[in-house]
């Protein structure tokens, strides 16, 4: 029997916090290396019709035009997309909307032209990946994530090439692998997360990003052995055994020290000072894990349940109502992304 061509996909993903780099030293080959979590919101949608012409309507319809225009000049399709975006994560927020919006229209793509790309071929399509690969992981398989960083340079070779495959198109794919999934948890269900939302400034990005990572000093190797140990021997066990108060020691530790060494390009150890006024409060009442996802200015904090998150949360909003910050609380999402087919 043939296999039926899908005239309509409908692709779901949601947003995920970046918790920290842990080995931004890079002596051993490899630099970077990740800890980060998929969330159940924000969160991006998207339809897509086979179409003779790429139109896209709906929400940040010229990113997603761009996107798209890419994979399919990049593929060399005879044909394109009918897009209509439903739902965006915020960009430049620090919740890894660039990478969930490509992933989910390159899936699109895929699925409507069986080309059986996989989110690793996807993200080298759209130039995803290019340090951390939780936003990666998060669409692929949810839950909490550990990535291994990037090989250096200087200890690349061709063995970083993408295996060949046995169709003709996925020749067309960079051959530059994503940082690999060192380990995947589900995260505890009972936990919530509270997000700290300043739509004042946009996080760092773009060309400000690299900029910033090039003129950021060498990062202490004693420094990134004890972090890479305390999420080896603190921040894992914790999780698996549920404890947050251990986990959340770890996840502090990292955010101390990497918001500290990024404090020259983001302006302090927090991007946004409100923000950064709150965690403190936060860290001064006793919260156990909080932070910034990735070059913010979104904030974060978890709870053991959603009757402490809304406890906290009914203060902060007395406490900080000049503040002008939005709120939200969720929980950490443990599935991947999902793809209907009609």
């Amino acid at each position: 029997m043939a296999n039926v061509i899908p005239t309509k996909i409908t692709v779901k993903s949601t947003a995920r916090l970046h918790m920290g780099f842990f080995d931004l030293h890079g002596g051993l080959g490899r630099k970077f290396g990740s800890i980060g979590l998929s969330l159940t919101t924000p969160s991006v949608e998207l339809t897509a019709n086979p179409s003779d012409k790429l139109l896209v309507t709906g929400l940040a319809s010229q990113h997603a035009f761009d996107i798209a225009q890419k994979i399919i000049t990049k593929l060399s399709l005879n044909g394109a997309v009918n897009l209509n975006v439903k739902q965006c994560i915020p960009q430049h927020a620090g919740l890894g909307s660039g990478t969930q919006f490509s992933l989910a229209i390159g899936a699109a793509i895929s699925c409507l032209y069986q080309l059986n790309l996989n989110v690793a071929q996807i993200a080298e399509l759209t130039g995803r990946g290019s340090r951390s690969g939780i936003g990666i992981a998060a669409f692929n398989s949810g839950g909490l994530l550990i990535d291994g960083g990037r090989v250096s340079s200087l200890h690349s070779s061709s063995e970083n090439k993408l295996q060949e495959a046995s169709l003709p198109v996925l020749s067309k794919v960079p051959s530059l692998k994503v940082p690999p999934l060192l380990a995947r948890y589900d995260f505890p269900e009972h936990w919530r997360i509270l997000l700290i939302f300043d739509a004042s400034q946009p996080g760092i990005h773009g060309e400000e990003e690299l900029v910033a990572f090039n003129k950021l000093p060498v990062f202490s190797e004693n420094l990134a052995a004890h972090l890479c140990r305390s999420v080896l021997m603190q921040a894992m066990p914790a999780l698996v055994e549920q404890d947050l108060n251990t986990f959340g020691r770890s996840i502090r530790e990292l955010q101390g020290h990497v918001g500290d060494y990024f404090a020259p390009a983001q302006g302090g150890r927090y991007a946004s000072k409100k923000v950064g006024a709150v965690l403190q409060y936060l860290e001064s009442t006793g919260v156990a894990c909080l932070g910034q996802s990735s070059w913010g200015p979104t904030g974060f904090a978890v709870f053991e349940n959603l009757a402490e998150a809304e406890k906290h949360l009914q203060q902060l909003k007395i406490t900080f109502a000049e503040s002008n910050l939005t709120w939200v609380i969720c929980s950490a999402n443990n599935h991947g992304a999902e793809i209907i087919q009609a």
